[in-house]
């Protein structure tokens, strides 16, 4: 028999097809790993309850790129006020020192932030490998996404164009190629599977035209494409890339990527940020989708991302919290309320709406990330599910529950956290490990990491200067 839970006593919830108007509140029905009933008198004595009085729930949300590693840099005195190119150059040095131990903590910090805030379904960017490393970093983020209860869409990264050879990353942290996509191979085999409801995904994802070879790309995208995976990079993320790319392949990095094959309803990209009207049709009409990163392109000065054209023109836009070093938080309901506001700075407070942020942030990233029925509350949808409490003084007066989740309050825990089913946050704490666990081992290593690197590079990272 399938497992039943009861979520009794809600507020409010958020869906796109109905607007709650019960004064008496709502419940949900899970059976297995699916939503069985929405409504307001459900009955089902058999069912475990999950206490949801004055709490508002919501799709689960989806984070279509990250760099779990980077939460081991957070806030680093030396970085703070650098653009893109010189802050990943500075980061190199640091990151070049991970273990196999740092990306598993660092994997476990960041998908436990992710849950805690609502978020059920990530994936992840890593393409750093450092020549000290084994060659199973991938492996021990599927194993720690496993251990939290996160619905997982890894992705393997790569560089292979080190700074002998033009690019940025120090020859340290890159491999060749050959070792790159038979890593590959390996992983879709052991890793990806491609059922509806799958617990875990595999994409392949190259870092950048800055730090990869055409043939790369070329080789990856028909790997990826013999395969039926996804595929993945940053792209127009900053004028310095712009102008790189016009630099070393005589073209701006849309048409560098149309050149070699990376278009289409299996690409995404991170970013997007410096995209022109032919360029933000041309994703439309190939159903080439992006990842907003709002957070992570203002704290490098990067630009606003065309998020309201993309849309208007029918383009699919997911959000995601970016790097934890160039974010410095793993956010994920947090990166709606900013998604909101950063398309109103300059295009009025009508550029993007609650319902906009909402679908971008759960639907459209289920959708990029190969999940067709998830991100959203209805019967017989995935059972993802976040859940707020509005017990809280920063929701006090409020008139809207759902809008209140992203547009007032500042405690962004998620009361309880449902996937595939299964309760993997209850009462602001992740159910399978011990909160404090993670912090002890996460900051060990981190100020190991930065100590090493400081003493390698003579460079002192906790001083508050960029100079050097």
């Amino acid at each position: 028999m399938k497992k039943q839970y009861l979520i009794k006593g809600l507020k409010s919830f958020y869906s796109a097809e109905t607007k709650p108007q019960n004064p008496d509140g709502y419940n949900i029905e899970i059976t297995g790993n699916r939503i069985s009933r929405i409504g307001a008198n459900i009955q089902n004595p058999s069912a475990q309850v999950i206490d949801a009085e004055n709490c508002v729930a919501i799709p689960g949300l989806a984070n279509t790129h990250h760099h779990f590693y980077q939460v081991l840099t957070r806030v680093i005195p030396k970085m703070l006020d650098m653009p893109l190119f010189p802050w990943l150059v500075n980061h190199y040095n640091v990151w070049e020192g991970l273990t196999r131990d740092a990306v598993y903590w660092s994997s476990m910090a960041a998908m436990g932030e992710l849950l805690l805030t609502g978020c059920t379904l990530t994936s992840d960017h890593h393409y750093l490998f450092p020549a000290s490393s084994k060659n199973d970093l991938i492996d021990l983020q599927f194993k720690a996404a496993s251990r939290l209860g996160i619905r997982f869409a890894g992705t393997r990264g790569s560089m292979s164009v080190g700074k002998t050879a033009g690019g940025l990353p120090p020859d340290s942290v890159i491999q060749t190629e050959d070792v790159i996509l038979k890593d590959s191979t390996r992983l879709i085999e052991e890793y990806h599977d491609p059922s509806p409801d799958s617990m875990q995904k595999l994409a392949l994802a190259p870092c950048s035209p800055f730090s990869v070879s055409e043939d790369l790309m070329k080789r990856t995208a028909k790997l990826a494409r013999r395969h039926n995976v996804l595929l993945h990079t940053h792209l127009a993320e900053t004028l310095d890339e712009q102008n790189y790319c016009i630099r070393r392949f005589g073209c701006r990095p849309v048409e560098l990527m149309q050149q070699l094959d990376w278009l289409g309803d299996d690409v995404w990209f991170a970013h997007c940020v410096h995209l022109n009207p032919d360029e933000i049709n041309l994703f439309a009409s190939t159903g080439t989708a992006v990842a907003h990163c709002p957070s992570s392109n203002m704290r490098l000065g990067s630009g606003i991302a065309p998020v309201k054209e993309l849309l208007a023109a029918g383009a699919v836009v997911g959000l995601a919290v970016d790097g934890s070093a160039s974010n410095d938080s793993s956010d994920m309901l947090g990166e709606l309320r900013q998604a909101l506001f950063l398309q109103r700075v300059l295009k009025g407070a009508d550029a993007l709406s609650m319902d906009d942020v909402y679908k971008m942030g759960s639907q459209n990233g289920y959708q990029i990330l190969g999940y067709s029925n998830g991100g959203i509350l209805a019967e017989n949808a995935l059972a993802d599910i976040a859940i707020f409490s509005l017990d809280s003084l920063d929701y006090t007066g409020i008139h809207d529950p759902a809008a209140a989740i992203i547009f007032a309050g500042n405690c962004h825990r998620a009361k309880h956290v449902i996937v595939n089913g299964k309760p993997v946050v209850k009462n602001g704490c992740l159910v399978e490990i011990n909160e404090s666990s993670i912090m002890t081992a996460t900051n060990q290593i981190a100020t190991e990491l930065v100590r090493t690197a400081s003493e390698k590079t003579g460079i002192n990272y906790l001083k508050r200067d960029n100079s050097e």
